[in-house]
């Protein structure tokens, strides 16, 4: 179970991590990446998050070339949340197909 600390951390990485995210996207036209998710460990050391790529093709793409730079995302955060948190932690990104797994359900479903 998370404490309270924890969800808090979440939130304000997930918050951080998608305006980083829109900066960054912007560049690139086509391309869409939301934070679904962050999950922080309880030592704050270590955090995971979901991202969802639009369009799903170029997610698996995305996901190893956000993994291979995650450094200067890392220094980015760092900026943005540096005097609320007194260590930033490091970043794993993991792609959420979620989305596409429900499209299916209700493509089968009809």
């Amino acid at each position: 179970m998370e404490t309270n600390r924890q969800q808090k951390v979440n939130r304000l990485i997930q918050k951080e991590l998608g305006e980083i995210f829109l900066m960054e996207t912007k560049k690139m036209q086509g391309v869409l990446v939301s934070v679904t998710h962050v999950r922080v460990t309880p030592d704050l050391g270590m955090a995971h998050s979901y991202l969802s790529i639009f369009p799903s093709e170029k997610g698996s793409e995305m996901v190893r070339n956000i993994n291979d730079n995650v450094k200067s995302i890392r220094f980015n955060l760092g900026k943005r949340i540096g005097k609320q948190l007194r260590i930033v932690p490091e970043l794993v990104f993991y792609l959420d197909d979620s989305l596409d797994y429900i499209e299916n359900i209700d493509k089968l479903l009809k």
